[in-house]
């Protein structure tokens, strides 16, 4: 593999300065006779970033790999979920790009056999797990990550979004535009238990941020198991009180479905008499009516990202990794675009530099 100082020698330059029309650096002072000697030598010589040689270590290493997809969610119920169904299809595009074998087990109540595991080389787990499942799952992987999800501690892999931020800036957001009265549904961790079922992290930055605003009212923050029909009931029942929110934010938009139905039922407009906003941007949140707000998560690309994560550790990597990736918020017809805000990628790099 020629290397950089090779470049440089051939051109009669600097290894730094090879470095830097490589990789495209604006500020450099150089010729452009210069810089295309380099270009042109790189390419005549092969030249590869440490990037593009990863990808292809990469492709080459997982040809031919058996990789578990365990799902914590039986095939019915995650069909019902476009959000999984985008984290699954993440991971096995990704085992298709790389010629590996995709084998997929449920681990939705008693454990299986671990046999299910034999011959694989490592397990990507999609969902949330605990106590005794999380435990088997260690016990039987050689090598496993957690997508959408990072149990406590620092021994796993994991790549998920990080949703308690995301709620920050929706409420920053949302109390920018005037919204004070501001209601959350949502669902109970199950590992937590009911004398904690506030917990989830979404719920629990809603509690926290309204409290510290000065705006909490318990009545308008209610939480139950998740059912197809939560959204709906829990909406339903909060819009009835004496005094319903402004803005009702969901903890995911399969609940904001349930919620539409339960606004036009008790003869309600969206949003003149109730916003919503809510969670993961599924394909049919831009079709409803209005089409809903939502906080952008990445589902395809952690899912992805969980099978690179996977093959790092096949090539060595000993020290746990957790990625976080990136959310944005998709004002839409359903709670109004705020005038300064400033949600895309490029505006909040822009901010930053």
């Amino acid at each position: 593999m020629v290397t950089i100082k090779e470049i440089a020698a051939a051109v009669g330059v600097s290894s730094a300065t090879v470095s830097r029309v490589l990789n495209y650096d604006p500020t450099l002072s150089i010729s452009t006779k210069k810089r295309q000697a380099i270009i042109e030598t790189a390419e005549a010589l092969n030249y590869a970033t440490p990037r593009n040689r990863s990808r292809a270590a990469a492709q080459s290493l997982g040809a031919g790999l058996k990789i578990a997809l365990v799902h914590f969610l039986d095939p019915a119920k995650e069909l019902a979920d476009p959000y999984y169904v985008g984290v699954r299809l993440g991971i096995e595009s990704r085992c298709q790009a790389l010629k590996s074998e995709v084998v997929k087990v449920f681990l939705t109540g008693n454990a299986p056999e671990a046999t299910v595991l034999e011959g694989a080389s490592g397990v990507v787990a999609v969902g949330h797990y605990y106590g005794e499942e999380l435990e088997w799952l260690r016990r039987h992987s050689r090598h496993l990550v957690f997508a959408d999800y990072a149990p406590i501690g620092d021994l796993d892999d994991s790549v998920l979004s990080d949703v308690a931020h995301a709620m920050t800036r929706l409420l920053e957001a949302a109390h920018g535009m005037g919204y004070r009265r501001i209601g959350f549904v949502g669902w109970v961790d199950a590992f937590y238990g009911p004398d904690n079922i506030h917990a989830e992290r979404r719920c629990r930055t809603f509690i926290d941020w309204m409290t510290k605003a000065g705006l909490y009212d318990p009545d308008l923050c209610m939480v139950e198991r998740l059912t197809p029909d939560s959204g709906y009931m829990l909406t339903k029942a909060m819009l009835s009180k004496p005094n319903p929110p402004t803005l009702l934010i969901t903890c995911n938009d399969n609940m904001a479905l349930g919620a539409y139905r339960a606004i036009r039922e008790l003869g309600l407009r969206i949003p003149e008499d109730v916003a919503v906003a809510s969670f993961n941007d599924i394909p049919v949140a831009q079709f409803l009516a209005p089409p809903l707000t939502t906080v952008k998560i990445p589902a395809e690309l952690i899912g992805e990202t969980a099978v690179d994560l996977l093959l790092e550790r096949l090539s060595g990597r000993e020290v746990a990794k957790k990625v976080i990736l990136a959310t944005e918020i998709v004002w839409r017809g359903s709670m109004a675009r705020p005038a300064a805000a400033e949600e895309t990628v490029g505006a909040r790099l822009a901010a930053w530099n």
